[in-house]
């Protein structure tokens, strides 16, 4: 299963979301393999912490694989290659946790015949050897999300399930971007049945993630003044309403995963040492990343709205 992770802005946590979900896919057990799409801005390495895929994408990043310039992108094993010590060692019955890293130097490129045979090429491979492949995609209406949508209404590649998760901050500028990124007249859906994508499957293959909601009700809040917890209150309610009125309310949202310090300071895949031991990290945003991670695959929460 392909499983593309986009977003409208940059900043919603996509990246570091994303990776946190292939970490507790491979966790399950499945085979997982991330790729970094983000061509402007690759960051997967530092969060997934292996500075041997900053070293490898120096000449065999996923920009140089697609623009012809290498025959295969560099792939790093996250368990064997990461600095993070509480990841070095492979968790009894997790799957391989694979990274294809993007390009430190690379940049948006236009898609092209060629490279849009590298990419589909890529994604057949991968989709043969491993379970759930996750596709971090540049922000906004780039060329990286205009090569997924190219990729996936390839004739070879109607065999292939794929899902995308739409990222956006609990704010309202980000629900109002990611609605339009998805249903505006340039938007993901408008471009998808522009490449010859049916409108209705590819609307049911979308759904959106909300990141860094912040719980007005959460002991993180309980300090506040009357005053403003009950302006946090009305600015939530407000906030669903936006999202409903935008079309991207609750039935076509995935999940959600709270406001995390953890997230937002240090951009990392946080592991259940970072919730019971260290507890740097909020059990509630552990167990909303597996929780979402879970869903991903589970058909029920895919069903047509």
């Amino acid at each position: 299963m392909l499983v593309f992770a986009a977003s409208d802005k940059g900043g919603t946590g996509r990246s570091v979301t994303s990776a946190n979900l292939a970490y507790h896919r491979a966790l399950a057990g499945d085979d997982v393999c991330y790729l970094d799409f983000d061509f402007g801005s690759p960051t997967a390495a530092a969060v997934f912490d292996v500075p041997e895929a900053r070293r490898a994408a120096e000449e065999q990043g996923l920009h140089t694989y697609l623009t012809g310039e290498t025959a295969e992108p560099a792939r790093v094993d996250v368990w064997a290659d990461t600095e993070h010590p509480v990841l070095r060692n492979r968790p009894p019955g997790a799957g391989r946790l694979v990274l294809m890293p993007g390009d430190l130097s690379g940049g948006e490129f236009a898609t092209t015949e060629d490279n849009l045979r590298r990419c589909v090429d890529l994604l057949l491979r991968l989709n043969s050897e491993f379970d759930v492949i996750v596709v971090d995609l540049s922000a906004g209406r780039s060329y990286a999300v205009d090569m997924a949508l190219e990729a996936t209404s390839q004739r070879e590649m109607r065999g292939v399930e794929f899902r995308w998760l739409v990222f956006h901050r609990w704010t309202r500028q980000h629900v109002s971007a990611a609605a339009s990124l998805v249903f505006g007249r340039r938007g993901i859906l408008a471009g998808g049945v522009s490449r010859g994508h049916d409108e209705g499957a590819l609307r049911n293959a979308i759904r959106f993630v909300r990141a860094a909601v912040p719980d007005p009700e959460s002991p993180l809040w309980s300090q506040v003044s009357a005053t403003q917890s009950a302006w946090m209150r009305a600015c939530d309610s407000d906030l669903k309403q936006l999202a409903s009125s935008s079309g991207i309310g609750y039935s076509l949202v995935l999940g959600s995963v709270p406001l995390e310090p953890v997230l937002q300071w240090r951009e990392q895949l946080i592991t259940d040492e970072d919730v019971l031991d260290s507890q740097i990290a909020n059990r509630e945003t552990w167990e909303a990343l597996s929780e979402l991670a879970g869903r991903l695959t589970d058909d029920k929460y895919w069903e047509p709205a």
